[in-house]
């Protein structure tokens, strides 16, 4: 097995809806010496994706419709960062404008890639611990959002239920929950 890391010979942009996908044409050449002429790459937009956790043992959820999966889906406060922005900057931006909180401390969880040969978005996971209400919410997103306020238990029957619409809100919560208290 080679342990080697694929050379791009040469990139082509064949779609561009800056900042929210970005499509390009490869020419690879493997580890193992084979060149492929038509390798795409997908770039979406950066994220980051929190489980805040109030001192009370409480997490903050979200009910909301995403049209991706089209249905409503149980998640957490999570949103695309800005260019130049710091995913913690953005997470603590995220956290305060749908749900009014703002952490006590916020720990990294990691940051990983959706896609494993086209790349996708590029997600940035983050717990937050002794999370307080400081503002009233102010959501942007397309429809409304329902915060609930769930014990660890019932996240675990929901997703166990299959009331995740989406990935990474369950990658998020499989990373946090070794934190949870």
């Amino acid at each position: 097995m080679s342990e080697r890391e694929w050379d791009v010979l040469a990139r082509e942009e064949v779609f561009a809806a800056r900042p929210y996908v970005v499509v390009s044409r490869e020419r690879i050449r493997t580890g193992a010496g084979v060149i492929v002429d038509d390798f795409y790459q997908v770039a979406l937009a950066d994220f980051a994706v929190c489980v805040p956790q109030l001192d009370s043992g409480e997490i903050v959820t979200l009910w909301q419709y995403k049209h991706g999966p089209r249905r409503f889906g149980l998640g957490f406060p999570a949103g695309f960062i800005d260019p130049g922005e710091a995913p913690d900057t953005a997470c603590r931006r995220e956290l305060l404008e749908e749900t009014g909180y703002a952490p006590g401390a916020l720990n990294s969880l990691g940051a990983y890639v959706d896609n494993g040969n086209q790349r996708g978005s590029f997600g940035h996971y983050f717990f937050a611990r002794g999370c307080s209400l400081v503002a009233s919410p102010r959501p942007d997103d397309l429809e409304p959002i329902e915060i609930r306020l769930m014990r660890p238990a019932a996240i675990d029957a929901a997703l166990a239920q299959g009331q995740f619409s989406v990935i990474h809100h369950v990658a998020a919560w499989a990373f946090a929950r070794a934190h949870v208290a």
